[in-house]
């Protein structure tokens, strides 16, 4: 059975960015979190909380499907992958995601497509987020 990323205990995240950082330094090999698939945002305020936006994997991804040049395809199991050699650098990919969780590199002008690896989840200290079974079709 597939796994794909999900938030599980979004109410636990601290705003650490670990998750964020290790995407970064993994996929990028940079130590920033501009680089991440995964973005953490926090909401002012004395309550405090945080927004965890990772790619949620649907079966018909709307980023692909608004790529004018199949640079992004749908993943098998769910996600997308990205063909850097045929984007175009439109970012149609990145307004068309209706969860807001595909992020942009703005160095590269391309995508930051998630791989799902589960990376992010050996270094979030309140397990907010892991790698789920889910039931999909290749």
């Amino acid at each position: 059975m597939a796994k794909l990323l999900r938030v599980i205990n979004r109410e636990q995240c601290i705003g650490c960015y670990s998750c964020m950082y290790s995407c970064s330094r993994t996929w990028a090999k940079a130590i920033t979190v501009e680089k991440s698939a995964i973005r953490i945002r926090n909401y002012a305020g004395v309550e405090g909380a945080f927004s965890v936006r990772p790619c949620v994997g649907c079966d018909i991804p709307d980023c692909a499907s608004a790529c004018p040049t199949a640079a992004l395809t749908r993943r098998k199991f769910g996600g997308v992958q990205l063909d850097a050699s045929k984007c175009i650098n439109c970012g149609a990919c990145v307004q068309a995601c209706a969860f807001k969780a595909l992020q942009w590199d703005t160095e590269k002008r391309l995508p930051l497509v998630c791989h799902h690896c589960g990376v992010c989840t050996q270094f979030c200290p309140r397990d907010v987020i892991a790698m789920v079974e889910t039931p999909r079709e290749a």
